[in-house]
């Protein structure tokens, strides 16, 4: 088989995979409840952007596997937590509290799941405020629920043509075999979590993007489809550039989801700046793409190019805005 050959392989194969084609469910949601990214609060987001007096508040929720919940309860708890901050973060926001909703048989069954929770609550300083408590179940479900706010926004909806893509990942970790999550920071040092976090706002209310997304079940690959949906444009990955674990295999690692990683899109001249703030704080950063007009999400390596999906003609998450203006997008 030719290099050509493989890399297509590959693209086809990622279009497959279960992080990117699971992201469809989301376009159900949005079609039977009549929302999208040209509603009024623009859905399609890491969060809900919601005007207020002196900035954005940041509303949103996460549901945990359930099959992970009963593997690996404490990290299940530790990771709903997480992933909530994280997206708060990707908007270039800090949040505030936590609530959750929890069911499980019984208190034995919930109480890994809520030691998770009060660990992770404790090492990012964001406090849990209340929620749902069912210990009657038949099974055992989570969802946790995220309030922060934003001075300056970073949202999906805002890369441009002539924008490079720049990947941001803590490699500091390791796999959580079977699953495609990578961990560096359920032994962090709360300090370095807190502080790594910052620094997504900070880019943001330095003007240095607008737009960021955080890396998600679909990994870079699946976040990256969902990112040019949202703004109506294509992204060229070179998968050659992408910032990686040593031994990591490419396409495990393109569909991975890491604790933290982002992808942003910037101006070229702003890119080694970027990189630079991450960097400082022992994450590495790399520009891995170009965004162009296309509505293609390819990848590319020096062996060739090839399509993983074409937005424009299957939309993956149903929230194109239908009209995409500054004003109508989070006013």
């Amino acid at each position: 088989m030719s290099a050509g050959a493989d890399i297509a392989a590959l693209a086809e194969r990622l279009a497959r995979s279960p992080g990117v084609t699971g992201k469809t469910d989301i376009a159900h949601a949005v079609e039977a409840l009549g929302i999208g990214g040209a509603s009024a609060i623009a859905v399609g987001d890491d969060t809900a952007a919601i005007p207020c007096g002196d900035g954005w508040s940041l509303f949103a929720c996460e549901g945990m596997i359930a099959s992970f919940v009963e593997a690996m309860p404490w990290f299940a708890g530790w990771s709903a937590v997480m992933v909530n901050l994280s997206d708060v973060a990707a908007m270039g926001g800090r949040p505030l509290a936590v609530v959750n909703a929890l069911w499980a048989p019984g208190v034995a069954e919930a109480a890994e799941i809520l030691a998770g929770m009060r660990a992770a609550s404790a090492a990012y300083g964001v406090p849990i405020v209340g929620g749902h408590t069912n210990l009657r179940a038949a099974g055992r479900q989570l969802s946790v629920a995220v309030l922060g706010h934003a001075r300056a926004l970073l949202t999906s909806f805002d890369a441009s043509p002539g924008d490079v893509l720049i990947a941001a990942i803590d490699l500091r970790g390791k796999y959580h075999d079977p699953y495609p999550f990578f961990d560096a920071a359920s032994t962090a040092p709360p300090e370095r979590l807190r502080a790594d976090l910052d620094l997504l706002p900070m880019l943001a209310e330095r003007g240095l993007s607008v737009c960021a997304k955080d890396i998600s079940q679909g990994g870079i690959i699946g976040t990256a489809a969902m990112l040019a949906e949202c703004s109506g444009v294509g992204i060229d990955i070179d998968i050659e550039a992408l910032p990686m674990p040593a031994g990591a295999d490419i396409e495990r690692w393109l569909t991975t989801f890491p604790s933290f990683g982002y992808l942003l899109a910037a101006r070229p001249p702003a890119a080694a700046e970027i990189c630079s703030a991450f960097a400082a704080r022992d994450i590495a950063a790399a520009v891995i793409g170009s965004i162009d007009g296309s509505g293609a999400v390819s990848i590319r390596s020096s062996s060739g190019r090839a399509v993983v999906r074409d937005i424009h003609a299957e939309p993956l998450i149903g929230c194109a805005p239908e009209a995409p203006t500054k004003e109508a997008k989070h006013a």
